[in-house]
């Protein structure tokens, strides 16, 4: 569907926001997040590396060891991430430095790889910096899998209740009350990621399945900044152009 020429409109209010401070550990759950011409600021900012690996893809992420999804990282600043020391929560509630050797000792073995850490202010990101959803689009898939599946399993950034269909908000604009603004791109390949349970950890393919055998394996979208700004909970969402 075209939006050329469509006046702008309400269609919806921001529901959940979350950041991601280690790539493919769990996010913080935000009030308000900061967007950036990179993309959204302190998001995935983190990533543990696998050392051997020479391909394009050398991140460790939870398609390789599940559990990481159960690591909670938060900043302890949480206004500048870019300077901020990051705690991280074991699933067993320990409470480490990201640093910890002990605890790139244990993801390493985990992998059954030697792993490192690296920081990437501008964020390390699969493909586009922002990662969007909504509950139409949500609601078809728990339809599709005769289940409710829990939101966090796409990993989103921004989540807008909305009756609109994700496929109408290709190739457009969504201006937020605080002045942010994204540009929507397409939608979102998923991975085994979506398999994980971001409460227990374990794996159940047919998620998975049911996302490649109706949604051509693809649920939400992605987007990169038009306009800078915050996105705050309860924000309206205009759709523009």
């Amino acid at each position: 569907m075209s939006g050329i020429g469509s006046a702008p409109r309400v269609i919806g209010h921001v529901r959940d926001l979350r950041r991601f401070p280690v790539k493919s550990m769990g996010g913080e759950a935000r009030e308000a997040l900061e967007l950036r011409w990179p993309g959204i600021l302190g998001d995935r900012q983190y990533a543990f590396h696998r050392l051997e690996e020479r391909g394009r893809f050398p991140w460790l992420t939870a398609r390789v060891v599940a559990p990481m999804v159960l690591f909670q990282p938060r900043y302890a600043d949480p206004d500048d991430p870019r300077t901020s020391a990051v705690t991280v929560r074991t699933p067993e509630g320990e409470e480490m430095d990201l640093h910890d050797p002990a605890l790139l000792a244990r993801l390493s073995e985990a992998a059954a790889q030697p792993i490192g850490l690296m920081q990437v202010g501008r964020g390390v990101f699969d493909t586009m910096p922002v990662s969007i959803g909504t509950t139409a689009g949500l609601g078809l898939v728990d339809a599709r899998h005769g289940a409710a599946l829990d939101p966090r399993r796409f990993r989103l950034n921004v989540l807008i209740e909305t009756s609109e269909p994700e496929e109408a908000l290709k190739g457009r604009r969504l201006a937020f009350a605080g002045g942010a603004s994204l540009l929507v791109n397409e939608g979102i390949p998923r991975c085994a990621m979506v398999q994980v349970d971001p409460d227990t950890a374990t794996r159940d393919p047919s998620v998975q399945k049911t996302v490649i055998h109706h949604f051509d394996n693809c649920v939400g979208l992605y987007a990169a900044t038009a306009a800078c700004g915050a996105i705050r909970m309860g924000d309206a969402v205009t759709l523009l152009d």
